[in-house]
């Protein structure tokens, strides 16, 4: 199993989601967060003056899936999330070693 973590442009998310539900994927944790990538934010201007804005608002999006179905919830997030401009995000991959759904007790896939 596989712990996947996209974090991508919040105005992407909703049709990340559905391409995610289309394939199956349901299960996820979402999470507003603020971060910069290489850029260090971006400049934007407000009333004629301009200012810097270093921590951009994002969506990080958490999903436990199985090895063989890594490569296409990947595939997936990156056709919808892309726009070809920086800023559009990152994909993190991660070991998981089990899972346990606090209800039942049952443990690995299953449990996901």
């Amino acid at each position: 199993m596989k712990l996947i973590i996209a974090i991508i442009r919040q105005e992407k998310f909703e049709q990340v989601k559905k391409a995610l539900e289309d394939i199956g994927v349901i299960p996820m944790t979402v999470t507003t967060v603020v971060g910069r990538g290489e850029q260090k934010g971006i400049s934007l201007q407000y009333r004629g003056r301009s200012f810097s804005v270093d921590l951009i608002p994002k969506v990080k999006i958490e999903i436990v899936v199985e090895d063989e179905r890594v490569e296409k919830v990947i595939n997936t997030i990156i056709k919808h999330a892309w726009t070809g401009k920086p800023g559009d995000g990152k994909i993190f991959i991660l070991p998981v070693e089990d899972v346990i759904r606090i209800r039942t007790g049952e443990r690995g896939v299953k449990a996901i």
